[in-house]
């Protein structure tokens, strides 16, 4: 059990440095970075692999460390907001497929969608708020296209990435599917 506990500790310390790092693949283009959604990417392997328990609190400190270490993005209400939204991807993410009666990559896109959708209405929630403290409207047109349309490039792009990364590590025993008495490992990954 203490074994396991620095085995996480030190991936997701790991997840943590991919997630300050990866951003720069986007060249810091703050329009480019809003499409694909780097950080995001680390947050939902962390949270599938180590648990919600180690990526909950990694993915909201997360966009904060990263915005007082570089600048980007910006800490208010950017990054604030940002850490409620990774927070909650890494909550849900990790809770339901924690909670799956089998971990496959039907369970593992089920997690990931309810997570997006939880997240995506966090950060509005987040954003009414601290822009209501600075006296800012939040507008619902402004909501949907922070949330889901500029997001399309970066949603495609972690249900895509996200699920092939479990897959592989799943296929070399890293991180395998977990499955119930009398499954072959077949039925598991459809």
């Amino acid at each position: 059990m203490k074994n396991k506990n620095i085995i996480n500790l030190t991936l997701t310390a790991m997840f943590l440095a991919i997630g300050l790092v990866l951003p720069f693949l986007t060249g810091q283009i703050q329009q480019i970075g809003n499409m694909l959604l780097p950080m995001h990417i680390p947050v939902f392997l962390c949270a599938l692999i180590c648990g919600w328990r180690y990526g909950a609190p990694m993915a909201f400190v997360l966009p904060i460390m990263r915005s007082m270490l570089f600048g980007m993005p910006p800490l208010y209400p950017t990054a604030i907001s940002m850490a409620f939204e990774l927070a909650t991807y890494a909550l849900v993410a990790g809770l339901l497929y924690e909670k799956s009666r089998w971990q496959c990559t039907r369970a593992l896109y089920r997690s990931m969608l309810a997570a997006m959708v939880a997240g995506r209405i966090v950060w509005g929630i987040a954003q009414v708020i601290l822009l209501g403290i600075k006296g800012t409207a939040f507008t619902f047109e402004a909501f949907l296209a922070g949330a889901f349309l500029n997001a399309i490039p970066g949603i495609i792009l972690q249900l895509m990435l996200v699920p092939a990364v479990m897959v592989a590590l799943n296929k070399t025993k890293l991180v395998p599917f977990k499955k119930p008495a009398g499954q072959t490992q077949e039925a598991v990954e459809a």
